[in-house]
């Protein structure tokens, strides 16, 4: 059995990181506004849902729902924890596909 340790708020951010940069760019004060909303993301999401964070197919349709603003994305995050399947079909009409 291999144990993992579980990541926090912190890490899962620098793991997404290289997704936010292509996104919204490398300016460090635009990525910690970012990570600040994302924290308010996961803290709405962990109350309504038990679950630490969303999936990573959330975290995608809010990143390419955002538009690369920061109201785009404040706007996006409230979507996915509101109803992450009106975000899912944003998203899907964002990127011309049929929403699954």
């Amino acid at each position: 059995m291999i144990w993992q340790m579980p990541l926090g708020r912190a890490e899962r951010f620098e793991e997404r990181r290289p997704r936010v940069i292509a996104v919204f760019g490398s300016e460090e004060a635009q990525l910690q506004q970012v990570s600040e909303i994302f924290t308010l993301m996961e803290m709405a999401w962990h109350d309504c849902y038990g679950e630490v964070t969303p999936p990573e197919e959330v975290v995608d349709d809010v990143l390419s729902c955002s538009g690369g603003t920061l109201p785009g994305l404040v706007t996006a995050a409230h979507l996915a924890v509101i109803d992450a399947r009106d975000l899912r079909i944003w998203a899907a009409s964002r990127r011309g596909e049929a929403a699954t």
